[in-house]
């Protein structure tokens, strides 16, 4: 076999084997890609029941309800739209709190409860690390006693 057709032979292999890779690698992650969902989509229904996915909103104020157990909290996540509940079992994040933003993975179960595997919180876009913002009032303290605009 000449030179020229081992080349072509190799290139078509490679591209066989990226093209299988790639396929693999799409069926394995269909099963557990969830969507992100609004609680607007859930009081519709829809939502599939007991499939994975991300249901996204604010924490409603004064939603946040702990059972006996002392592990499981149960919240409302609105969307401004409708409210879905919540249910979660686990160590909730510090920044978790009433009136801010978070996203519980899990399924929607049968009962229209939202039984989350995991809690993420959100922080403001405005958030700052404590150090910076330190820094940024000395910094406008020093202007202010000089008279000039920081």
């Amino acid at each position: 076999m000449k030179a020229k057709h081992q080349r072509l032979v190799l290139a078509l292999v490679a591209v066989g084997a990226i093209i299988g890779a790639a396929f693999l690698a799409m069926s394995a992650l269909k099963d557990t890609a969830a969507l992100f969902r609004t609680p607007s989509e859930v009081a519709k229904g829809q939502v599939p029941v007991d499939k994975p996915m991300r249901l996204a909103g604010m924490v409603v104020p004064g939603s946040i309800a702990r059972d006996a157990d002392g592990v499981t909290i149960r919240f409302l996540l609105t969307d401004e739209g409708a409210t879905a509940p919540v249910r979660f079992r686990g160590i909730t994040p510090d920044l978790f709190k009433e009136g801010s933003g978070a996203v519980a993975e899990g399924r929607l179960g049968a009962d229209g409860i939202f039984v989350a595997d995991n809690i993420l919180a959100k922080h403001d876009e405005r958030y700052m690390p404590p150090q910076m913002e330190s820094a940024m009032k000395s910094e406008k303290d020093k202007a202010a006693r000089q008279g000039r605009q920081p």
